[in-house]
């Protein structure tokens, strides 16, 4: 999608080092990372194809439910394949050009979880704080506007910083001490002021993640406030099951993404680091389908029909 210029590059490729620490253990992590790719994918498909074709699933939440399936298959596939290629392989290289399309996608698609999981929320606010004024205010036209600018403007964002990173002159040390080509390991081997780059690319980063952040918090607690005001138990119950799934999804993958910046670098290991990324790389996207199977009833429902003898879609 975008165009790189590679001609000051003096470094070919990158060696990403993966789990070299422990190469005892490469065929357990390869068969473990294999068949949590498999249930991600398998996971998500399943999603997707469940609001496809159960009519009672033609709302705003499950569109924008599809739309993040779409990327946990995107956003894992562009980092896990490669990852099981280099734990087994002798040689661990990545190209230059390949290194730096894999960090687009990821931060592309990253930034636009946010988005989506922020667009997420407030679709679960005005179902539930304002519920006459819902399907005025979410059409069709309306909800896939909002996709699309979640998409558009993360992977815009990201390509500013794509440029200043193509920029930069790669020399010295080519090894990456990673399992995928992170933001901060590049930008560590370039032997030109990354200031700029640096500084860019914290403000977009930081843009795409608190603004969203503050969104969702503003929507639950607006939220919270209705519920608590609805005076039946049950009541308050059947209003938290509505939004229970998303909330799931936001504490685990904000959690996670937390738990990771904020490890400082100088006072941890590198594997500890790579643990911490494992955790929104694969078990965030696994966990996902998971949440909102196993805690949404009109998911369950329309399981349960794909699994009868006559299910909906196929009658």
């Amino acid at each position: 999608m975008v165009i790189l210029l590679w001609e000051n590059q003096t470094v070919e490729s990158f060696v990403l080092r993966g789990f070299s620490s422990i190469q005892e253990l490469n065929i357990f992590l390869f068969m473990m990372f294999l068949v949590f790719y498999i249930l991600i994918v398998s996971g998500n498909i399943l999603i997707v194809l469940l609001v496809l074709f159960s009519h009672r699933l033609h709302t705003p939440m499950y569109f924008f439910l599809v739309n993040l399936s779409f990327l946990e298959i995107w956003y894992t596939s562009n980092i896990v394949p490669k990852m099981l290629i280099i734990i087994l392989a002798k040689q661990k290289t990545i190209s230059v050009s390949g290194c730096l399309t894999q960090f687009y996608f990821f931060g592309s698609l990253a930034a636009t979880e946010c988005l989506l999981l922020a667009v997420m929320s407030y679709d679960r606010y005005l179902a539930i704080c304002q519920p006459l004024h819902y399907p005025i205010l979410m059409t069709g036209p309306f909800c896939v506007r909002l996709a699309a600018s979640s998409w558009l403007c993360c992977f815009l964002l990201t390509a500013v910083t794509m440029v200043l990173l193509s920029r930069l002159t790669f020399c010295g040390s080519n090894e990456i001490d990673h399992f995928f080509c992170d933001f901060t390991p590049l930008v560590h081997l370039s032997c030109m002021d990354t200031s700029l780059t640096e500084m860019v690319a914290y403000s977009t980063s930081s843009a795409v993640t608190l603004f969203p952040f503050l969104l969702i918090t503003a929507s639950y607690s607006c939220i919270l406030a209705v519920i608590l005001r609805i005076p039946s138990g049950t009541g308050r119950q059947k209003a938290f099951s509505t939004c229970s799934s998303h909330l799931t999804v936001v504490i685990v993958f904000y959690g996670t993404l937390i738990a990771t910046y904020l490890v400082p670098s100088a006072n941890s290991s590198q594997l500890l680091r790579k643990g911490f990324s494992l955790l929104y790389t694969i078990l965030t996207p696994m966990f996902n389908p998971l949440i909102y199977s196993l805690r949404n009833r009109d998911i369950l429902e329309a399981l349960k029909k794909c699994w009868s003898k006559k299910p909906d879609f196929l009658a």
